[in-house]
Formats: C-alpha cells, structure tokens, sequence
C-alpha cells in the first residue's frame, strides 16, 4: 500500500535499490516506506553495506530509486528532482572544503554560485555562528578538523535548506570534538527548523535524533 502523502515532508513510498558489481546484483533493500519531516531529526543506523548513504541520497533527490517513488512536498507544491536539491544541504565526513578557498569563500560558495551579492555579509555571520569569526581568512589546511567540519556545517545551512543530509558527519573526529560537533548541528536544525536526516554508526549520535531507525539485512526497524 502506497504511504499517505505528507506535507512539509520527503516521502520514500515503497523503494527498492542496487547496484551492479561485475556480473552480481547487489540488493540493498526492497519496498521500503519512510518519511522524513521538515523540523525533526532522523538517525538511521546499521552495519556498514547496509544502504544507508545510498538511502540518503535517494532521499536527497541525488540518485533515483530502481522502483518506487521519492517525493518532497513543501506546502501544497510537490517539488521536482531538481527543485529538492536546491532544497537541501549537505555535509559529509570528509568536510569537502576547497583547499585554495579560505573559509570566509569556501562558506560564501553556495551563494554565489545562486548570484547572492551578499554572500559574503551572510557567510561573516555564519562564520560568527560556528565560532569561527577569526579564522576566516585561514584556507583548510591551516584549520583542525572541527573547525573545517563547523564551516562545512554553516555551509550547509547558509541557502536556508527545509532539509539538512548528513552522512557521518563526526566520523573523522574525536570524542570530545564530535560531541561539540553534534551540538552545533542539532542546535541549528533546531534554530532554522531544518529537517535534519543523518547516518552515522555513533549511537551517541542517534539518540539526539527525535526518530531513529536501523537498515540491516534490506529491512528497517524503527528503534526506540
């Protein structure tokens, strides 16, 4: 049965997934129902090769499922493909930070590649909200890796996305960085009311998560 369409949401409605390895078939998961809301927090956990990062990006409009339907609805407006990706942000493990660009350019990026002229005015206050307002002529390499990971924060959120897609966004830092890093994230989601979507093998992690799930064996279990 095909899942209720809700509003302010991505909505997953029986979706199946695999890839081709050589001459297999890899089978991800089968039929699988999800719904992902603007303005909470959802944590998917599971072995690694489960599925999770691919499930995240069908649900980020970045891949298209093998069957089933993916759709975001914003008010009364079912958004295409595209139109979900202008949607959301994005923020990864490696932190994918321009090695030439200091971190004022690298977070004023997204705007101006939107033709914003005041990118840079809003990424000095994003900047200023991750507690990096002095670095922000440092280029990457002088930056430690929590540092490169709040400015890679800040630019997911600085479009103003409805969802935010992490995809183990503290699993290159320490205990006591992550943790910190877990803040900002969550607090941000919070302040700009983002929904927030992450995988992560951190069970610190996923239980800040408002809901949490486990893909394993092409299944998913809601955890409580």
């Amino acid at each position: 049965m095909s899942r209720p369409i809700t509003q302010n949401a991505i909505t997953l409605d029986l979706v199946s997934h695999h890839f081709e390895s050589g001459d297999k078939i890899v089978r991800l998961f089968e039929d699988l129902s999800l719904c992902f809301e603007k303005g909470q927090s959802t944590a998917i956990i599971g072995p690694s090769g489960a599925g999770k990062s691919s499930l995240l990006t069908l649900a980020a409009g970045l891949e298209q499922p093998k069957s089933g339907a993916v759709r975001c609805h914003l008010g009364s407006k079912l958004l295409s493909q595209d139109e979900m990706r202008q949607t959301s942000g994005f923020i990864f493990q490696q932190f994918h930070l321009l090695p030439e660009l200091d971190a004022l350019s690298n977070l004023a990026l997204p705007l101006r590649l939107r033709g914003d002229k005041a990118a840079y005015e809003a990424a000095e206050d994003w900047l200023d909200k991750v507690g990096l307002g002095e670095r922000a002529d440092h280029k990457p390499s002088q930056l430690s890796g929590g540092e490169q990971q709040r400015i890679a924060i800040a630019r997911a959120f600085i479009t103003s996305p409805s969802f935010i897609f992490a995809d183990e966004p503290t699993g290159n830092l320490d205990e006591i960085t992550s943790a910190a890093i877990t803040d900002l994230m969550f607090n941000c989601a919070r302040d700009t009311g983002a929904g927030l979507v992450l995988v992560t093998h951190s069970r610190s992690l996923a239980e800040r998560a408002d809901v949490c799930f486990k893909l394993s064996g092409g299944k998913l279990e809601a955890v409580t």
